[in-house]
């Protein structure tokens, strides 16, 4: 049957409707179950070839219907479905975002299993089907306000439910079921299809209401309720010891679920001869979440097959490798020992077994004593996961060329002096199926009308555009496109936030998750000092830009609500304005996410980067914003280096200290000194004291002043160097406003960004993984 008459099947067998009176939803479902049935015969597992696993607690996959239609090549024909019935095509817009992820962590897990698809490479993911997302967020007087992410309300007609599959998790005080969800994993042209498998955790007691006296139906509520809460939400707030005990029975939960199921079917095949585990299964680490799953596999190995340690940890080393994703201490997680033992006791005997064999190879190395302490993994009553995790796997690897040789030189080099040979580098890249092909069509059928339509699957393709460059035509076409993706976004905007911005503006982005090493004060400050400028006559000839910001602050991280307030005050000042009418906007969009990530990367022309050098692993929306063409305003940080690299520093705007300068500053920086002998920078940092903005009587603003000029107990003052760069940073800022005038050069560095993003597809990148790492290409 037709994919189109399986769309009418399904609204009239299960809501008895035509196209015509179904609710979005209930054609979102329709057209979701009849894509199943279509590509139901492609979802099966290529016997024989070795598997790939990618363990991951985030896969932010955004809304699926579209990408995979998509990729399924019924997109277009679902469209052509929805208009001959008088049906905006639009109208899945109104489906929420899979709420499964938060920010890079996640989105990165979802590009490598579609890269993975579209090349027949065998890799399936694990993770949490959480019932709740991070939040929802939404803003009230300026301030961040979250609510529940209810994101299942829609129903999940890409997820298919294998209760015979489930699993039993213990932990030290409960035993929950872990049921798996498994979703396809499309390919381009829906060859290959694999599977995210997504775990939800149930009470062990199913109750009967009529046989349960009252008691008993209380205890088996409250079980259930526990048990459930395990995949409630993702990220529960760790500043509790409560918040930290869930996070980690959710990283064990998803972990050991996912073990367990590679297992049954490992011995379904070779019973318990284990000699080829790591033959047929590799294992990756998506940062230290998951590590919990190395000596989990010790101890069912040892555990319940009774293999010796020797033989069980070489297979647990030849079967993990880690993705380190993160310079940051505070994110080389580590648990205490007590909670550790209290939420895992029978996993705990092999963590000490790992970090005893360690000691012996450290000996072993002519390391003794006190020269042990940077290495262990139990140490001051903490288990380091990141040290294990280097320790009991065979790869470790960093996410762009500057961030492997920091963990090189600086973060892990002890253990790259240990084991050279297991460090490596994977840059990060992107899927060009939905951030270009899907996300921004006019664009893509430009590029296919110039050269054909390979880049889909091959963007080191986009390399022939490059002749291009000087094609006034072509340029002039390429800008035409930009103006479109600006009024659609325009519309979109005033849907959503109730705000009018003009599409002949500069549109100046940054969008990524709010933290204060990525800088969106600085973006602030500069914005203050532009408006400052404009005011009193020292900023000329200026060209009206609009600066969009999108970000959610996690709930317990006061600092970066405190900035997102301050951004909004800004926003309220200016916008009210009249003197800056037709000169400058500035918005906030609430709820950031992966759909509205779609909406303002292709109509920006400006792409903020601008994390302090050697803090940023990578990045990503960098490369999204490069492939829509447009220019990078950044540090020399992260990808950023390899996009100028490829695009050429004089099609983008570079600024700011490097790694080196950062180094050498660090013990001399004193940013209280450049605070009292620069007026400019005295302006904006005093507004967050001196009246010019309110917080609401939170001291919110007072301790971002303080943050800046004193620093805390736990770092020095202005430990991000925001008034280090700030200056530099305005200078560059103002040198791209005044480039953007000569609107065909601009155009041209673009259009030059564009045609040299072919090495950050994740595609690229998937295949180093296979090839280099999991030896499955």
């Amino acid at each position: 049957m037709k994919f189109e008459k399986e769309i009418s099947s399904f609204l009239e067998l299960e809501y008895g409707k035509t196209p015509q009176d179904a609710t979005p939803t209930q054609l979102y479902n329709a057209v979701s179950k009849a894509a199943m049935r279509f590509l139901a015969p492609s979802w099966h597992k290529q016997p024989g070839k070795k598997r790939a696993c990618y363990f991951s607690a985030e896969f932010l996959v955004g809304r699926l219907v579209y990408s995979n239609l998509m990729n399924l090549r019924l997109l277009e024909k679902c469209e052509d479905y929805l208009k001959q019935h008088g049906i905006d095509p639009a109208v899945f817009e109104q489906i929420e975002d899979d709420a499964l992820g938060n920010g890079g962590l996640g989105r990165l897990a979802a590009c490598f299993l579609d890269s993975a698809a579209t090349h027949n490479l065998p890799l399936d993911g694990y993770g949490i089907r959480y019932r709740y997302g991070l939040f929802k967020q939404y803003f009230k007087d300026g301030f961040q306000k979250e609510t529940a992410d209810d994101w299942l309300r829609f129903g999940d007609p890409w997820s298919v439910c294998r209760p015979q599959e489930k699993v039993m998790v213990e932990f030290g005080d409960q035993k929950v079921w872990a049921v798996p969800y498994d979703m396809p994993v499309i390919g381009f042209g829906g060859k290959t299809i694999n599977t995210l498998r997504l775990w939800e955790a149930q009470g062990v007691n199913e109750f009967d209401f009529d046989l349960f006296n009252k008691q008993q139906y209380e205890l088996a509520v409250k079980e259930r309720d526990e048990a459930e809460w395990i995949s409630a939400v993702l990220y529960p707030n760790d500043d509790t010891p409560q918040g930290k005990r869930l996070r980690l029975k959710q990283q064990y939960f998803f972990s050991s679920a996912s073990l367990q199921s590679i297992l049954r079917e490992y011995v379904a095949r070779h019973g318990e001869d284990f000699s080829f585990f790591s033959q047929e299964y590799a294992i990756q680490l998506n940062d230290t979440h998951p590590t919990v799953s190395i000596p989990e596999l010790l101890r069912i190995l040892m555990g319940e097959y009774h293999l010796p340690f020797d033989q069980a940890f070489t297979i647990v080393k030849d079967t993990f490798a880690y993705t380190n994703h993160t310079i940051m201490a505070e994110a080389l997680e580590k648990w205490d020992v007590n909670l550790f033992v209290s939420v895992l006791p029978s996993v705990y005997p092999y963590v000490v077994m790992i970090d005893d064999s360690l000691k012996r190879e450290l000996r072993s190395c002519g390391i003794l004593g006190g020269d042990q302490e940077k290495y262990k993994i139990v140490c001051t009553n903490m288990v380091h996961m990141a040290r294990m995790a280097i320790y009991a796997t065979h790869s470790t690897n960093g996410v762009a060329r500057i961030h492997t040789e920091i963990l090189k030189d600086r973060v892990l080099h002890e253990w790259f002096s240990l084991y050279p040979d297991r460090f490596n580098n994977k840059t990060n890249g992107i899927t060009q199926r939905r951030w270009l092909a899907l996300c921004n069509r006019p664009l893509a059928d430009f590029i296919t009308q110039k050269i054909g339509d390979g880049w889909i699957t091959d963007l080191d393709q986009l390399e022939r555009l490059r002749p291009l460059a000087d094609d006034s035509t072509v340029l002039a076409q390429f800008m035409e496109i930009k103006a479109e993706k600006k009024k659609e976004l325009c519309a979109y905007i005033k849907e959503q936030e109730g705000v009018q911005l003009c599409a002949d503006f500069i549109f100046d982005v940054q969008i990524k998750r709010l933290h204060e090493y990525k800088r969106q004060l600085l973006n602030a400050f500069c914005i203050l000092d532009i408006y400052f400028g404009l005011k009193d006559g020292r900023v000329k000839d200026f060209y009206p830009t609009v600066f969009l910001f999108g970000a959610k602050a996690a709930p317990g991280y006061y600092r970066a609500k405190g900035i997102i307030k301050f951004i909004n005050e800004i926003a309220r000042l200016i916008n009210g304005d009249p003197k800056m009418k037709g000169k400058m906007q500035v918005l906030f969009v609430q709820n950031y996410n992966v759909s509205y990530a779609q909406k303002l990367i292709p109509a920006a022309d400006i792409s903020e980067q601008i994390s302090t050098a050697g803090t940023e692993a990578s990045g990503t929306s960098n490369m999204k914003f490069m492939l829509n063409g447009a220019v990078t305003l950044g540090t020399l940080d992260g990808a950023n280096i390899e996009i100028v690299e490829r695009a050429g520093e004089e099609n983008n705007y570079i600024f700011g200290a490097t790694v080196q300068e950062i180094e050498e500053a660090r013990d001399s920086y004193h940013p209280k000194k450049l605070y009292e002998e620069n007026p400019r920078i005295k302006r904006v940092v005093d507004t967050l004291i001196d009246g010019t903005f309110s917080d609401g009587k939170t001291g919110m603003f007072k301790e971002l002043y303080d943050s800046l000029l004193e620093g805390a107990d736990w770092h020095k003052a202005d430990q991000y160097y925001l008034l280090l760069d700030f200056i530099p940073y305005c200078e560059q800022r103002l040198k791209v406003n005044r480039d953007y005038a000569d609107r065909l050069s601009f155009t041209r560095k673009c259009f030059l960004n564009t045609a040299n993003a072919g090495k950050f597809s994740s595609d690229r990148t998937i295949m180093e993984y296979a090839n280099e790492i999991w030896d499955i290409g």
